[in-house]
């Protein structure tokens, strides 16, 4: 009979060889871990885990498939998953989007997507595992020679949503960990009934961020066709013309959806966006009429968009109006108080106007554009120092552009004459 110790890799001799290396590995780790870091870019930035196998597992595992290499080696046997890191992103679209600038920025070999396969009724995790070779750069040069490894030697990237990794922690413990398989069918019903839960949330959570996305694309065209319009006049005031404001003609496609108040908010954005004010103030006011009303932040907001849409159709009066009841709602809206500065700005109005740019300075005094905008108002009233400073503060602030620099000049020349 064949002695069985003789295929048997020593355990302390393995043991050994894997204490010896283990610091090395973890300055590898966390080399790659930085190089993760600088590429992989997200909005949501992820978190990392970083970890060497632990001993027992590695152990187990060349018992399994390496035990004629691991009594031969005299240094270390390596695994594909000795190394591993992993990086856990907050929404599924994450995941491919990781995944490309991996491949994109590292040495990719294998692309393996764990649980992809499963059907319902299976409570396994899911993840993406993606093994890449170590950059030349993240070995430690002064220590290469004391530790050699396989010109092969990879790191495994798993990649998961916050859900996913939750899941497969406790999917670890329960099931892996302790060896144990449930066979009593309502156990496994309950472990596939979470599992699906968490599945489900995470795709609710990802529709979630898509309707946050379509509905920020609506308020970033919305605002910026407000602030077009009023730079149109902002410039004109600058070099000396009169503007001429005509009702805004807009052509921007943009998807929305139907159903909820919040769809109502997002159609009539969307209708907002390409011009077709009146259906917008149709829907803002239904949505400001609507059974049961509103929260009260929402009913600010609603307003504000009201009466941007009246703005556009070059309804001063009625923009006002709403800029005043949605500051009734909501006091510290320093936007609302912006809105109505650009406003009475538009219509000659200087001393409203200086007042409202001032009171939205003190609820927030970061904002470069009202710097400028009060200053042009200061300019019309002929206090060329006051506007002189808040040209300077919204330089400060990272606005100079060409309206900025013309001002300032007239500014310059109207001390001249004075001197």
């Amino acid at each position: 009979m064949e002695d069985l110790t003789t295929q048997v890799p020593e355990r302390e001799a393995v043991y050994s060889r894997y204490e010896y290396y283990k610091p090395y590995l973890k300055k590898i780790l966390t080399a790659i871990e930085g190089k993760l870091k600088g590429v992989v870019k997200l909005s949501s930035m992820p978190t990392y885990k970083s970890r060497v196998k632990s001993f027992d597992s590695y152990y187990k595992k060349i018992l399994r498939q390496r035990p004629e290499e691991a009594i031969a080696n005299t240094h270390l046997t390596q695994l594909t998953d000795m190394m591993g890191i992993r990086i856990i992103c907050a929404f599924l679209e994450d995941l491919s989007e990781v995944e490309k600038q991996l491949v994109k920025n590292f040495d990719v070999r294998e692309i393996e997507r764990k649980g992809a396969d499963q059907n319902f009724r299976e409570f396994g995790y899911e993840s993406v595992h993606v093994l890449i070779a170590v950059p030349a750069d993240c070995y430690p040069e002064e220590d290469r020679e004391k530790y050699p490894l396989s010109p092969d030697t990879v790191c495994e990237i798993q990649i998961r949503t916050i859900l996913q990794d939750a899941w497969a922690e406790v999917e670890h413990e329960l099931v892996y960990k302790a060896d144990f398989s449930p066979v009593d069918l309502p156990l496994r019903r309950k472990l596939a009934s979470i599992n699906a839960s968490l599945t489900l949330s995470d795709i609710i959570f990802q529709e979630i961020r898509d309707y946050q996305k379509k509905m920020q694309s609506e308020l970033e065209h919305r605002r910026n066709s407000f602030y077009e319009k009023a730079d149109v006049f902002a410039h004109s005031m600058a070099v000396g013309g009169k503007a001429v404001l005509q009702p805004d003609q807009i052509n921007r496609p943009s998807p929305y959806v139907r159903g909820t108040l919040d769809d109502m908010l997002l159609e009539a954005l969307h209708a907002h966006n390409l011009g077709h004010l009146d259906e917008a103030i149709m829907i803002y006011t239904s949505i400001l009429n609507a059974d049961p009303k509103p929260p009260v932040p929402v009913i600010a907001v609603i307003l504000k968009h009201r009466g941007m849409a009246y703005f556009a159709q070059s309804c001063y009066q009625e923009a006002l109006c709403d800029f005043d009841e949605s500051l009734k709602n909501d006091p510290k809206s320093f936007k609302a108080l912006y809105y109505k500065g650009i406003v009475y700005s538009v219509l000659g109005e200087n001393d409203k106007a200086l007042i409202s740019f001032t009171k939205s300075l003190e609820l927030n005094e970061y904002q470069s554009h009202i710097r400028y905008r009060r200053a042009l108002v200061y300019y019309g009233m002929q206090k060329y120092k006051e506007a002189m400073d808040d040209l300077a503060s919204a330089k400060k602030l990272g606005l100079d552009d060409n309206d900025c620099k013309i001002l300032r000049n007239k500014i310059l020349k109207k001390f001249d004459m004075n001197m």
